[in-house]
């Protein structure tokens, strides 16, 4: 529940499923038919839903969700899925969203053990609101051993690049046709090397080059554009000192060295804007998961980008429905095109949003792409929105695939941007296309080398893809 009283749409709430899988499982679960006891809660800044779920077992699932938790909804659930927010939870919000005759507004308290659990959850945010017990201040001999650790990472990195620059000529003077036949062993390698220089982001670089090997027709103009841009980054960090402020920090992030976001959001300049959530996407590598959510400023027109993590399985605790606005500050991180930022004070839930934001042509998209990568050369993606734009799927039977894949076009035929093969398999292109039905839309998308991936469209309401 929002201030104004106003429930959930069934598309914000499966916004909030974890993988396609939830969404389904979820929607089977948004019927009276399982659930017991269900009610809902409304009070000044949020709210709070809760019920029961029969299971297979004896004792019922016991569900509760706070729509009102700082960083995000919060959910908690008895039953063993380790996937955050559990089927229960997204199908006792889907349930609630259909109307107060499935979940009425409780005239009493909670049910204890939905109480007990929200009031826990509200005391951990006043602390944390209150923020941390001042520690003791740094001595000079404090001061004096984080410069000497930071020298010493510094020099590793440095030994790192400087072994990385001579791999990369041995390989061009070998050619790129002796490197294809070495293996994945030799890239492997290499990329154990960076992680014991404490340069991770150097070793995501060089596990992509082995990745590139036998990806297609285009493989040896890839491996060389990767090739350069390494080199261009190992560069950048031996002449760090050299380099402008903003770049030197994009330099900084791209090797792997991090900012302390507790540091970041003490420090640095805050922006508050209505954010409207364009999109929430998850990743999972198979030790960690990636939650990249995008805003889009009301007030400042800027974008930004949070990053949230969750490990062993479980999906990253900050969770924004997509198509709302949330009042909030960010503070940015430094880089060169600041994009990624830190969230801060939310000072009020999250609301409905007037719909999507002002977007461009596919000519402007691809500009504003190419003026990014003259400030960061590293750049895998841009955020894109999309005005008048026409989802095109390849002809059947298409004979190659690499050639006549999906395309996003402009609806006055001038233009079109292909879509990422990475999102050709997915099933929310056909969703798009159905959408559309011939007819122009807006789309959100993140655009780059490997072409656009579309992430929400608006019809009227936001639709995650």
């Amino acid at each position: 529940m929002n201030p104004q009283g106003e429930r959930w749409t069934a598309e914000t709430v499966l916004a909030l499923a974890p993988d396609a899988a939830s969404r389904k499982a979820g929607s089977k679960l948004a019927a009276p038919g399982p659930w017991s006891g269900a009610g809902a809660r409304q009070e000044e800044g949020g709210g709070a839903v809760w019920g029961k779920c029969s299971g297979s077992g004896s004792t019922p699932y016991r569900t509760v969700v706070d729509l009102s938790g700082e960083g995000g909804p919060g959910f908690n659930c008895s039953c063993p899925s380790r996937k955050f927010p559990c089927k229960h939870a997204l199908g006792l919000l889907l349930l609630w969203a259909s109307g107060e005759a499935a979940v009425p507004v409780a005239q009493d308290a909670p049910p204890g053990w939905a109480g007990q659990w929200l009031d826990r959850r509200r005391q951990r945010a006043e602390r944390a609101a209150a923020g941390p017990v001042a520690a003791a201040p740094a001595t000079p001999a404090d001061e004096e051993a984080a410069r000497r650790r930071g020298e010493r990472r510094a020099a590793r990195i440095s030994a790192g690049v400087t072994e990385l620059e001579q791999r990369l000529t041995d390989l061009l003077r070998g050619g790129l046709a002796a490197a294809e036949g070495a293996g994945y062993g030799q890239w492997d390698e290499t990329a154990a090397r960076m992680v014991d220089a404490q340069a991770p982001g150097l070793a995501s670089r060089v596990r992509e080059l082995a990745s590139l090997q036998g990806s297609g027709p285009d493989r040896a103009g890839r491996l060389l554009e990767e090739c350069a841009l390494l080199h261009t980054l190992n560069q950048g960090w031996l002449r760090r000192g050299e380099l402008p402020e903003p770049l030197a920090a994009t330099v900084r992030s791209r090797v792997g060295l991090t900012t302390d976001a507790a540091a970041l959001l003490a420090s640095g300049p805050r922006v508050r804007d209505h954010w409207l959530i364009l999109s929430q996407q998850d990743s999972n590598d198979g030790r960690l998961v990636t939650r990249r959510i995008w805003l889009h400023g009301r007030d400042s027109g800027r974008r930004a980008l949070l990053l949230s993590y969750g490990v062993a399985g479980r999906a990253p605790e900050l969770s924004l429905p997509v198509g709302l606005s949330l009042d909030a500050d960010l503070v940015y991180y430094p880089a060169a095109r600041p994009l990624r930022a830190a969230l801060g004070t939310r000072h009020a839930p999250p609301a409905k949003s007037a719909g999507p934001p002002p977007g461009g042509s596919v000519e402007a998209a691809l500009s504003a792409y190419g003026e990014s990568l003259c400030d960061d050369p590293w750049l895998e993606t841009w955020p894109v929105v999309l005005e008048d734009v026409i989802p095109v799927p390849p002809p059947a039977p298409s004979p190659s695939p690499e050639v006549n894949g999906w395309q996003l076009a402009d609806a006055k035929g001038e233009s079109a941007l292909t879509i990422d093969p990475r999102a050709r398999d997915s099933q929310g292109l056909w969703q798009l296309a159905s959408i559309s039905s011939g007819h122009p839309i807006t789309v959100f998308a993140e655009y780059g080398h490997g072409g656009v991936v579309p992430l929400t469209t608006w019809a009227p309401e936001p639709v995650p893809l």
